[in-house]
């Protein structure tokens, strides 16, 4: 699922992103680069699907081992892709795959992050029309996951991505909007706060937030995603990232 840069809601509690950020819908300077996506790959065996909660962590987790992977920084290989996806809109797209479909995916340059059962391939930005053929013929909607039972309370010593309880989403949706929360609660840490999560592995959850504790979150001052409304939902607030008490501890605010 394509995922681009974000709306603020006049109608929703807490701060609007600033104007040139990449979580905004008006037009900025992002909107003249070179425009780049982030492509992840899901595998979804019919035999064998993971579950949605675990699917969705899982994504979340590739955007940071991406963002975190030496060849994304300062000289290396990956860098200077980095750079430009993250001067411009941010866009993640989520296509699935299965056999065969797999197998040629992970040969191309990337990197494959596991959660329980699931399996996420991460890559680095390529330009909007100028995907590698083996990924651009891979589907992209209608990717649908479950959790068999309700997942179990989130650690509170880690991170939780916290999904709009009124909003529907799809699980590959859902997952390229777990990869913003992520994104954002990064942007928020210091160096050395991002190291301290990285060495733990980065332990996270993602998970639907109540009513009552949606509206408190919203308020709370801390990153939100808001969709812009291109694709499946309509433009909104989806995804508030709250940090742990001993890993990623977010502080109030929105990156500059």
């Amino acid at each position: 699922m394509t995922q681009d840069a974000s709306v603020p809601d006049p109608a929703v509690p807490g701060p609007a992103p600033s104007a040139g950020s990449p979580f905004r819908s008006a037009r900025s300077g992002r909107d003249e680069a070179p425009q780049f996506v982030l492509p992840l790959v899901v595998r979804i065996e019919r035999a064998a699907p993971p579950a949605r909660t675990d699917a969705l962590e899982t994504a979340a987790r590739a955007v940071l081992v991406m963002l975190s992977d030496e060849r994304s920084q300062g000289d290396g290989e990956w860098a200077r892709a980095v750079r430009d996806w993250e001067d411009a809109r941010i866009r993640k797209v989520v296509r699935r795959a299965r056999g065969a479909e797999w197998r040629r995916a992970r040969e191309l340059p990337g990197i494959t992050v596991t959660g329980k059962a699931a399996e996420v391939r991460v890559f680095p930005p390529v330009p909007l029309d100028g995907w590698p053929r083996e990924l651009a013929r891979l589907q992209v909607s209608g990717t649908e996951l479950d959790d068999p039972e309700p997942p179990a309370a989130a650690d509170p010593g880690a991170p939780v991505l916290w999904l709009n309880p009124g909003v529907e989403m799809s699980a590959g949706k859902a997952m390229a909007q777990a990869g913003h929360g992520a994104q954002l609660a990064w942007w928020e840490l210091s160096g050395e706060e991002r190291a301290a999560w990285r060495d733990a592995g980065f332990p996270l959850a993602v998970r639907t937030a109540g009513p009552a504790r949606w509206q408190r979150l919203l308020a709370g001052g801390l990153p939100v995603v808001r969709d812009a409304g291109f694709t499946e939902i309509a433009p909104g607030p989806t995804v508030v990232a709250e940090g742990g008490s001993h890993v990623c501890p977010l502080r109030h605010g929105h990156r500059p």
